[in-house]
């Protein structure tokens, strides 16, 4: 039996949205229906704001969200969980 090793795989840093620690600097808003899928999966998800990530953290009350986000959630009509 031969073994394969298996090609290197980018990996997305965390960039503006992490600190040195393992704590975001910013939570954003994802569709609820993406966010379990990606925190069991490991899927990406996309932001309201563009941004692509695996979900790996639950905001706490308080916690900062992304501008851009804010900005496009509050110019939503309410009501529409899609």
């Amino acid at each position: 039996m031969a073994t394969q090793v298996l090609p290197d795989v980018e990996t997305r840093p965390e960039g503006t949205d992490s600190t040195g620690t393992d704590e975001p600097k910013m939570f954003h808003y994802v569709k609820k229906n993406r966010i379990a899928e990606s925190a069991v999966l490991g899927n990406m998800v996309q932001a309201l704001c563009g941004e692509t990530f695996p979900v790996t953290r639950s905001p706490k009350p308080g916690s900062p969200v992304c501008p851009d986000c804010k900005k496009i959630y509050d110019g939503l009509r309410p009501g529409g969980d899609d």
